[in-house]
């Protein structure tokens, strides 16, 4: 919307955005990225148990499952979270600074350390979220990779995570038709598991 000129005596002065306010804006809008990644490395090192609290019939084994979710390594620019299922360590949640924001990734193992044909797959955040809630939806190479494994229903997939300090961590999946949400207690440390396959 454009702003009213302000007049000055006989001269009328155009009022412009100054640079610098722009550039606070640009600031604020990272700024929840920032506080949600940084959240996250502040768990590094540390495992908590989770539960599945979603009701689609496909998960119900994994409800009878102990679930532990490990912040096993951390940089300036990637967390990695490995997400056990029983003795299955073969997931890794893989959470990268971009230059634009935010990416989750899906590192898919088999015990023998070798990637599982569907792996790799994720998104990249297209907005700012909140300190405590990040979304990320297919990315182009996972909904062609989904298609080339006629998995299309996963090409609309959304990803989110989400982190509340000293409270909660839940990962959560949905599309039409699909939602899958697991819960991990932050107020309770579990024992620190193996490593995931792979990364021995």
């Amino acid at each position: 919307m454009p702003v009213a000129p302000r007049e000055r005596g006989d001269r009328v002065i155009p009022m412009t955005p100054l640079p610098f306010l722009a550039l606070a804006g640009a600031v604020a809008a990272d700024a929840p990225q920032d506080a949600f990644f940084e959240s996250l490395r502040a768990l590094c090192g540390r495992a908590y148990e989770g539960r599945v609290v979603s009701t689609d019939a496909t998960d119900r084994a994994m409800t009878a499952t102990r679930l532990i979710m490990h912040v096993r390594s951390c940089t300036d620019t990637e967390i990695r979270i490995p997400f056990h299922v029983g003795e299955n360590r073969s997931r890794t949640w893989v959470v990268t600074r971009t230059q634009d924001g935010l990416r989750l990734k899906h590192d898919h193992r088999h015990e023998d350390g070798s990637e599982d044909a569907l792996t790799q797959y994720g998104g990249d955040s297209v907005a700012s979220g909140s300190a405590t809630r990040q979304e990320f939806p297919a990315d182009r190479v996972s909904r062609e990779m989904f298609v080339a494994q006629d998995l299309h229903p996963s090409v609309t997939n959304i990803w989110t995570v989400e982190v509340s300090p000293g409270r909660l961590f839940a990962y959560e999946l949905r599309r039409p038709g699909r939602f899958f949400r697991v819960e991990f207690d932050l107020t309770q440390l579990a024992a620190v598991p193996p490593p995931p396959w792979g990364a021995e």
